[in-house]
């Protein structure tokens, strides 16, 4: 008899980001990744790009393992430090700085080598010999980092792009040398010619020198404009990053100020409290800190004294600033463009808007698209295959002409012209360039995978309320019957509605103070459940709501109207007799319409979906151009009608912001969230924009296609260069030199290309 045990419940793993130091392709990245994930439970994800490795683990296992695993590798790791918030200067970055004096020395020194051995008329006599002293440096300090790696990566039985550079230089060096001291190229008259082709003459003549320093020289420049390159290509993140206030003016209150404060509404009078001066890292909910005129606010807050207006264009990509005043709610590193702001602190550090903006564009730009998965693995064994394919090279040239040299020439050229390098940069360039650019625009993009979505959506549901519409109630008609002043019927509603606390209600009081200014005060008000409200003002009984059985035949068919028109009418009457209607709806944005007109251009089918009535949703969906209209449909339901719309064969992107969208969002094929909507709807969807404009959908949809389009482009030049220069280099076609230069130059024509995102607009 055999017995079972319930199997112990899978613990969530934990997960790590490793900066990793010492990659120099596609193929070390791919070697990092393999090691890590061979250990039990891990799961990596490695970018050369980023240089960074995502690693979920298990908890048996700890960092230090993972460190030591990418050690034992060849590379180095460490967990990413935070920055130190007193630093303001940017250190400059030593990669680049390291490869530009490498490559400024060695450019000097290989230019009269290169010169001389391609122009015979400036060889005079041993001039072989002042190349072999201008040449040596270059090939052993100027090629020492593709040296030092590839002995690194042969102690541990692999072999990466820096292998091929090494063989290919250290053997045209050692060839020349051989040639210099044990053959007849060292001898005085000794003359030479370069052949943009494989030459066949008398190896034991034949030096490589400026093959050996010219492809150092030119892979030294590839490597320096594609790490500066890489560099300008994460700005955005970094610019993200950097946008935060350093320090703060925070209130700090004696004894009982702050509680008199919270009794007597800090909104209606200056706040007390001593300003004291601190590191932005220090404030902590519930802390009150003041904003002067051109000052950033520090953190994510909510205005408690003052009027201002707010420059949120460095988040959201929105250029018009936006009032604000006591109880509104305002973001961290936005700039205060008007008057003086206390601000209450209700998110500080990682919990803030600009924090979260970070951390998303982040992961999206450490993630993988599919089409790099694939790149990746065909980096991982392509150095191995091309050394194979140049010993074949070499053999074949030598059978076949008998001529040593044009055969090591021939195999020089395939080793050289080979690298991968732009295959393993096609994808995260672009990426880090296209979210980058997304994030300055209000726009992040969750991870790679999401670009192949937006490629395939043709048909586009949009949530209405705080969707299409702004999701507040505002007052949209006035009609006063025969006989009554429309300005007297509008400040008598407003006063009674003014004391109610119903969404109507303010609507109402708040559309009649903006059209008559201040509203009379109200005596003995009484709200009467499910009916309306009432109260004396102005010495009239005034009654607001369906409080009235008997309503005249003008009044009634303003109301019908109205509510034929998807508003919400409320019958205003005083001294008994019904007098007017107001109506009140949930406006359409202004830019909903202009929004719906790019969907379309895109070649989406916009769907509206709501739980409100029939009537209201086909208003707006005829106010702003949807033909299709999904109504009264409860929150659960949401992503039923998601799931019909995909059954007919659609692919389905959702627009949403409130908490009954998150499950339809995370339903749909595609889900964009209105930033200024709920964390539910912004964990749940693919795509936030951080602007609550419809627009910025259609812009997102755009940049995310254009930056697949650039991903695609790149990978059909990495794989066309490299498929067509082999044959190329193996036919003896091509000089191990030309060869070089064309291989560092297709890196910098990849990483070039995907910097054209940055202009995306």
């Amino acid at each position: 008899m055999t017995s079972t045990t319930a199997e112990p419940p899978i613990a969530a793993p934990h997960q790590v980001e490793l900066l990793i130091g010492g990659m120099t392709c596609a193929s070390c990245a791919a070697r990092v990744e393999k090691k890590l994930n061979r250990l039990d439970g891990v799961t990596a994800t490695v970018n050369y790009a980023t240089e960074k490795a995502k690693v979920s683990y298990p908890a048996g296992i700890e960092v230090a393992d993972l460190i030591a695993t990418v050690v034992k590798t060849g590379y180095t790791a460490e967990e990413p430090t935070p920055p130190e918030p007193e630093s303001q200067e940017t250190p400059e970055d030593p990669e680049p700085a390291s490869y530009r004096r490498r490559f400024t020395v060695s450019a000097l020194l290989a230019a009269p080598v290169i010169l001389l051995s391609m122009i015979p008329g400036l060889q005079f006599d041993n001039w072989q010999w002042l190349a072999l002293t201008l040449a040596s440096p270059v090939v052993v300090w100027g090629g020492l980092p593709f040296h030092r790696a590839a002995v690194t990566n042969a102690r541990h039985g692999a072999a990466t792009m820096d292998t091929l550079i090494s063989m290919g230089t250290l053997a045209a060096f050692t060839w020349s040398l051989w040639a210099l001291f044990f053959g007849d190229a060292g001898m005085t008259g000794m003359r030479d010619s370069f052949e943009f082709t494989v030459a066949r003459v008398d190896g034991s003549a034949q030096i490589y020198l400026e093959v050996a320093s010219g492809v150092v020289t030119f892979i030294l420049l590839g490597r320096y404009l594609e790490a500066r390159s890489k560099r300008r290509a994460g700005a955005a993140l970094r610019a993200l990053m950097e946008l935060g206030a350093k320090d703060v003016s925070v209130l700090r209150y004696e004894g009982g100020e702050r509680e008199a404060l919270s009794v007597e509404g800090g909104g209606g009078r200056r706040a007390g409290g001593r300003e004291v001066r601190i590191p932005v890292d220090r404030l902590a909910v519930g802390d009150r800190f003041v904003v002067r005129p051109g000052e950033k606010i520090a953190t994510d807050g909510t205005v408690v004294e003052g009027a201002s207006a707010v420059d949120a264009s460095m988040l959201t990509g929105e250029s018009v600033p936006v009032d604000v005043t006591v109880g509104d709610a305002v973001t961290g590193a936005t700039v205060n463009a008007g008057g003086r702001l206390v601000v209450e602190a209700t998110r500080v550090g990682a919990d803030t808007q600009l924090a979260r903006m970070a951390k998303l564009v982040e992961e999206a730009q450490n993630g993988k698209a599919e089409v790099q998965r694939l790149a990746d693995r065909i980096s991982g064994v392509f150095v191995p295959a091309v050394i194979v394919l140049s010993v074949v090279t070499f053999g074949v040239w030598l059978g076949a002409a008998g001529d040593t040299a044009a055969a090591f020439t021939a195999a020089v050229a395939v080793l050289i012209i080979a690298c991968p390098c732009a295959l393993g940069l096609a994808t995260p360039t672009a990426l880090m360039v296209g979210t980058g650019r997304g994030a300055q625009l209000g726009i992040l993009i969750k991870g790679p995978e999401v670009l192949e979505s937006t490629r395939r959506v043709d048909t586009v549901v949009l949530d209405k309320t705080g969707t299409v519409t702004t999701g507040r109630m505002t007052l949209q008609d006035v009609y006063a019957a025969e006989g009554t002043d429309e300005q007297l019927l509008l400040r008598l509603a407003g006063a009674v509605e003014h004391a109610s606390e119903h969404p109507v209600a303010r609507a109402v009081a708040a559309g009649a103070e903006e059209r008559v200014g201040r509203l009379p005060e109200v005596e003995a008000f009484e709200n009467v459940p499910g009916r309306g409200v009432r109260g004396r003002v102005e010495g009239r009984d005034v009654a607001v709501g369906r409080l009235y059985d008997d309503v005249p035949t003008e009044v009634a068919r303003a109301r019908e109207k109205a509510e034929r028109d998807g508003r919400t009418a409320v019958v205003v009457g005083w001294d008994g007799m019904a007098r007017g209607v107001v109506a009140v709806a949930d406006a359409v944005k202004e830019t909903s319409a202009e929004a719906v007109r790019e969907l379309r251009a895109l070649g989406l089918t916009p769907v509206l979906l709501t739980g409100d009535n029939r009537a209201v949703a086909e208003a707006v969906a005829q106010t702003v151009g949807i033909e299709q209209v999904i109504a009264e449909v409860l929150p659960e339901d949401k992503v039923d009608a998601v799931r019909r719309l995909q059954a007919e064969g659609r692919t389905v992107a959702m627009v949403g912001d409130g908490v009954n969208d998150a499950a339809a969002l995370a339903t749909a094929d595609l889900g964009l969230a209105m930033g200024t909507g709920t964390d539910a709807a912004m964990e749940a969807g693919d795509l936030t924009l951080v602007r609550g404009d419809l627009r910025v959908a259609a812009d997102a949809i755009r940049l995310s296609r254009r930056t697949l389009a650039t991903i695609k482009g790149n990978l059909v030049w990495a794989f066309g260069y490299n498929v067509a220069a082999l044959p190329l280099a193996a036919a003896g076609l091509l000089n191990p030199m030309i060869a070089g230069a064309a291989m560092a130059f297709s890196s910098v024509f990849v990483v070039t290309n995907s910097l054209r995102l940055r202009t995306f607009r």
